[in-house]
């Protein structure tokens, strides 16, 4: 299974258990998908809009708030008895509530799309292009159906 480090520095996290969230995310990836499956720690950040619009405008010169980052690790060599860095996800609360209110979701289905959002993200897969978005979908929507969360892009 995947590693976790897990960080919730604000509030706005407090109906729902990000830890248990994510922890289900990891397994279900690695169990269902393990041709996916890359072992490494994944560093999970769940805080509040202007720290992810801080991270976004420092490392992504886009002043602007938004739900999830994802910023991938740079390749290093294996060190003993330790978990291979494989990234960091940022996840803003305010963002995030009102995002599930709006699809009229709860939030901690919401929460559960943008993990394994963020993950695939971790993992290489990317949706930039049109093809990279139907292939990276495409896999949100298997793990997804596998957590119980409804098809996020349904019409």
């Amino acid at each position: 299974m995947l590693d976790l480090d897990i960080a919730v520095t604000a509030d706005g996290w407090s109906a729902i258990d990000p830890a248990a969230l994510a922890d289900q995310c990891a397994q279900t990836i690695t169990q269902i998908r393990p041709d996916l499956y890359q072992p490494g720690l994944v560093a999970l950040l769940f805080t509040d809009d202007d720290e992810v619009r801080t991270l976004n405008r420092d490392w992504r010169q886009k002043d602007k708030t938004t739900n999830v980052l994802s910023f991938p690790a740079e390749p290093m060599p294996p060190l003993a008895g330790m978990a291979m860095p494989l990234g960091d996800i940022a996840l803003a609360a305010g963002v995030c509530h009102a995002e599930a209110a709006e699809k009229a979701i709860g939030m901690d289905q919401h929460t559960t799309h943008l993990i394994v959002h963020g993950i695939l993200h971790l993992f290489g897969y990317d949706h930039l292009q049109d093809e990279e978005a139907r292939v990276m979908e495409s896999l949100e929507r298997q793990i997804l159906s596998q957590l119980g969360v409804a098809d996020p892009y349904a019409p």
